[in-house]
């Protein structure tokens, strides 16, 4: 799967809170607190969700309910009351049957020169200026982060949620445990800057169903890796159910709907239902930058990147990174009809793909590569529910265990069998002017290295992740002036260098790897 379609995934539990979107119907939040069980619903109560259901073809969802004891029947009832299956059904419908539009119509440019930049090529003078007015709005506590992390290891060889895993680094350090010293450092960056004592950036964390508990339950045995645990939220991603090929709902058992995530674009409707959008409000943040728990290079609230793209005063910016080739398989940040938008690798022709840009024909026209790693301006996420009912539902084609309507057993196909519908984090570019969407190309050695694929594969797995951190801190130790004997890279921690900063220590010294620095062992 591309780039930009694999920020989040995993299945969900299908238990609901409730708690229905109000300005999206159908959505629900995947997760119960737990502190109570829920009543068994009145006759009346029942009687009427039934007649919902029916008016929308799917009344089939209460086959077994009379068979199912009081409690299955509360929970059964309470996950049902958490849809719409009118609205399950409208974008059903819309994702099966996407307006068509004329090949001929859709022309495809790269952003103007206006609306992009490139760390590659800028001048030191506009990344020193944008490092500085971004640790600026850092040190005035205006920058929040925002983690997409729903996804589980289970490509990985793990059931634990994809942010605990260990990618064999000599600190043995996990994924969230790096982020969070990124945070921890860049905070402190910013409070030397500022004059004071202490700087916050709010870290909020999307999971799914099934990472949620275990998320929290790392965060908290980890005392939030020296995070003020006020300060990390952590929050879920909604549910749709699954559809059938002939569009009826799937039931996972008797008393239970077949659900899966919402795809990473389910983020905005889970700021807005969880209360984080309320949260940011409080704390007056201005700026945030939303990223994938997948790579281990992610320069959290990157003061560069915030810099840059409150500096062009624009509602979303994102980083990309240069495509390798004409044949890589990724996603690519465009100009499509007069809009920005992404385009899949498999939507573009051969001719398009090879194409060079004029001014640098040793470059492609095209190779700008989506790394889902954006900025927000909180007031376009305060927009959301104005603009959420607009974005499109995307058909994944998958083989879901389902219940038999006839003999109630489960039955676990061979071949997909239905569908599960998710949106896309980028469905909403398109929805913005020009003027205020940007783009901001950076070092895919310095800031991507994604962790997608299982140990030994070569490509986007533990060692290539391990590795690339181990070449990086490498790097950043031989600029500093050290000699480095033999090999193997070096680690250096997070809590060290946000970003090769501050290691004049190192002149002159001989490190011999591979070697970890850690705070006070330098």
């Amino acid at each position: 799967m591309e780039v930009a379609k694999d920020a989040v995934h995993g299945a969900a539990n299908g238990h609901t809170n409730g708690h229905a979107n109000g300005f999206a119907n159908g959505f629900a939040n995947g997760h119960t607190n737990g502190s109570a069980k829920p009543a068994e619903p009145s006759s009346e109560a029942v009687s009427q969700l039934k007649d919902k259901y029916a008016k929308a073809g799917q009344e089939h969802v209460f086959t077994f309910y009379d068979s199912l004891s009081a409690a299955e029947k509360a929970a059964f009832f309470e996950q049902l009351s958490g849809f719409d299956p009118a609205y399950i059904n409208d974008i059903a419908g819309r994702a099966l049957n996407p307006p068509q539009v004329e090949e001929s119509a859709c022309r495809l440019e790269p952003l103007p020169a206006s609306a992009r930049a490139s760390i590659l090529d800028s001048s030191p003078v506009d990344i020193d200026k944008w490092y500085e007015s971004g640790l600026d709005l850092i040190g005035s506590n205006q920058v929040a982060v925002v983690l997409m992390a729903g996804g589980q290891g289970t490509r990985l060889g793990s059931s634990a949620p994809k942010g605990c895993f260990d990618i064999g680094l000599p600190s043995h350090k996990p994924l969230f445990q790096i982020q969070a010293e990124r945070i921890r450092k860049v905070e402190q960056l910013a409070a030397a800057r500022a004059g004071v004592a202490k700087v916050v950036v709010p870290w909020y964390v999307m999971t799914s169903g099934p990472t949620r508990g275990p998320t929290e339950d790392f965060f908290a045995d980890n005392n939030f890796f020296g995070l003020d645990k006020d300060n990390v939220k952590i929050f879920e991603q909604g549910v749709l159910p699954c559809i059938s090929n002939e569009g009826k709902i799937l039931l996972e058992g008797k008393g239970k709907v077949a659900v899966a995530p919402d795809g990473n674009g389910g983020i905005y409707q889970a700021l807005v239902v969880s209360g984080v959008l309320d949260d940011m409000r409080k704390r007056g943040i201005q700026h945030v930058h939303a990223y994938c728990v997948d790579n281990c290079l992610v320069k959290v609230a990157d003061p560069v990147f915030v810099g840059f793209s409150a500096s062009l005063n624009v509602d979303i910016a994102t980083k990309v990174v240069r495509k390798r080739d004409a044949t890589e398989s990724v996603g690519l940040i465009l100009c499509k009809n007069g809009k920005p938008d992404v385009v899949e690798y498999s939507e573009i022709d051969k001719e398009t793909a090879e194409a060079r840009d004029a001014s640098h024909p040793h470059l492609l026209k095209f190779r700008a590569a989506n790394i889902v790693n954006h900025y927000y301006s909180f007031g376009f996420l305060e927009s959301i529910p104005r603009w959420a009912h607009k974005l499109p539902h995307h058909v994944a084609r998958k083989k879901i265990p389902a219940t038999d309507l006839e003999t109630g057993e489960l039955i676990k196909p061979a071949k997909p069998n239905g569908i599960k519908l998710e949106q896309f984090v980028f469905d909403c570019f398109p929805l913005l002017p020009l003027d205020k969407f940007a783009c901001m190309e950076v070092n895919r050695g310095d800031e991507f290295s994604p962790l997608k694929n299982a140990s030994g594969t070569g490509e986007d797995d533990p060692e290539t992740s391990k590795a690339d951190i181990m070449a990086q801190g490498l790097r950043w130790a031989q600029e500093a002036g050290a000699t480095v004997v033999s090999d193997g890279g070096i680690e250096i921690s997070p809590l060290i260098s946000y970003g090769g900063e501050g290691l004049e220590h190192l002149k002159g010294k001989t490190i011999t790897a591979p070697a970890v620095l850690e705070l006070g062992q330098e």
